[in-house]
């Protein structure tokens, strides 16, 4: 009977996509735990606080890390709403791409699609350059800058190969990725509170700036990137629509839940990190014994539980760290697939090849493991990279919740085909979510940042003028689009 019953259930997946056009060639071996675990996997709460921690604590001290962090979470939630509507509406690899170009036409849609894609591959530089940093003091090799980048580049390979074996080995390791995850924080939180002396909790309140910016509020807005680099990749959800049983249900909450419950294990994790410092100066000035800067979060753990301690659990969040790139290049190499098999994309009939064996888009897969590699060789810093990639991917989140916004309150019928809906808050939520992303864009481009804001202009720039020059006569968007497809009808129960 089950058997059957998930039979049936797969035809009407099946059936509901080729309404869009598309025949089924991934394998959708994806169920609703797995859907939330790999946008989970990629938020990776022990990848972006704990990478970006002495950045937020340098800007906005403790009360960056009491206040910044739940603010963030709930205007997050607005766009993690706005988008898991969307998803319910329009269940297809590519997501973004196809959301903004339904409601806006195929250059809305290929502008977003291409930003996604560069957001995504930045983003994956940052979380493995991180990662890296946190497993060469474990491993006893020194922190130097050629270290670095042959363990990134090994740990991006390694990631690559595991995309290219199956998307159910992935979803196997992801929903692994949420017990580690919540398994960390829990160990973390249990050793700080157990072994450390705590400062009072009133400590999270205080508005330390040490970065010396002037005035404060400024410095705690700029530190805001710890956490909106942190809540970047629930995107991933709908990217692998296409390989989730029942998506317009299973996406649209793994797109919510991954925020949500991030916010919450989150908090309990800085909040513990915090206040086992006892002293904050002398935290931000830790190097190692070759001279290099020590990341304030193993600083912070060194000291409260000791060396071994604290690099055994640095350790840890270097586990999480893998999980959440695999994760990323997962849902970028079906974001460039996505493009590519609508024409979209350079070499597009390369780059939409699916493996029948292994039902993964195999060079699109390669595509973004080699630029994401492009992206650190050239951003070079943490902050930076961090920052372009938040900026990047927000711009593609914030396109079409405007877009969808802009076509609901002129009367379109779009939202009665979405299951997860918002009903009569969506136009209240979407504007929250659109007015907060485009504060956090502005945000991000002032200095220290200057060169993720110049760099974003310039690929923007660029785009803009390919699709006006080259692509705007050749690319008539999505295969569903152009057989009128724009809205389809929930499926019948």
């Amino acid at each position: 009977m089950c058997a059957r019953t998930n039979s049936k259930a797969g035809q009407r997946d099946q059936e509901d996509l080729s309404h869009f056009g598309y025949a089924q060639e991934l394998f959708r071996n994806m169920g609703g735990f797995s859907n939330f675990a790999i946008s989970f996997s990629i938020i990776s709460i022990l990848t972006g606080a704990v990478t970006l921690y002495g950045y937020g604590l340098e800007m906005g001290g403790p009360l960056e890390m009491g206040a910044g962090w739940p603010i963030a979470t709930l205007f997050t939630l607005t766009v993690a709403a706005s988008m898991a509507e969307l998803c319910s509406a329009y269940p297809t690899s590519g997501a973004l791409y196809h959301w903004a170009s339904a409601l806006g036409g195929p250059g809305w849609g290929w502008f977003v699609s291409w930003m996604n894609i560069f957001g995504i591959c930045a983003a994956q530089a940052g979380i493995n350059y991180s990662c890296a940093q946190f497993i060469l003091p474990f491993l006893g090799l020194e922190s130097s800058r050629t270290n670095l980048f042959l363990m990134f580049c090994l740990i991006l390979m390694g990631q690559g190969l595991f995309n290219h074996w199956g998307v159910r080995i992935v979803a196997i390791l992801n929903d692994f990725s949420v017990t580690v995850h919540i398994a960390g924080v829990l160990i973390f939180v249990g050793a700080i509170v157990w072994l450390a002396p705590l400062q009072p909790v009133g400590y999270l309140l205080e508005p330390v700036n040490s970065n010396g910016r002037s005035p404060y509020w400024w410095a705690f807005l700029l530190g805001l990137l710890q956490a909106q680099w942190t809540y970047t990749g629930f995107d991933a959800s709908a990217q692998v629509a296409e390989e989730t049983r029942d998506p317009r249900r299973h996406a649209p909450w793994g797109i919510v839940l991954s925020v949500a419950i991030s916010g919450v294990v989150g908090f309990l994790l800085i909040a513990a990190m915090t206040l086992a410092i006892q002293d904050l100066p002398a935290l931000l000035a830790m190097k190692d014994e070759a001279g290099n800067p020590v990341p304030a979060a193993i600083g912070v753990l060194r000291t409260a539980l000791g060396a071994r301690f604290g690099n055994a659990l640095g350790a840890m969040a270097s586990v999480a760290m893998w999980f959440c790139g695999l994760s990323a290049i997962t849902s970028g190499s079906r974001a460039l697939y996505s493009l590519a098999r609508d024409g979209g994309a350079p070499g597009g009939g390369l780059l939409a090849r699916v493996n029948p064996s292994r039902g993964t888009p195999g060079p699109a897969i390669w595509t973004i493991v080699a630029v994401s590699a492009a992206a650190m060789v050239w951003a070079e810093a943490i902050p930076v990279v961090t920052s372009l990639s938040t900026m990047a991917l927000y711009l593609a989140y914030g396109i079409p919740v405007a877009l969808g916004l802009r076509a609901r309150l002129a009367g379109d019928a779009w939202p009665s085909a979405a299951v997860w809906s918002l009903g009569r808050w969506g136009s209240a939520v979407n504007w929250v979510a659109v007015v907060y992303i485009g504060s956090v864009c502005v945000i991000l481009t002032m200095p220290p940042n200057e060169l993720a804001g110049k760099t974003l202009a310039g690929v923007a720039a660029g785009l803009l003028v390919l699709w006006r020059l080259v692509v705007r006569g050749r690319f008539a968007g999505p295969a569903w689009s152009r057989a009128g497809h724009l809205i389809q009808a929930p499926r019948e129960e």
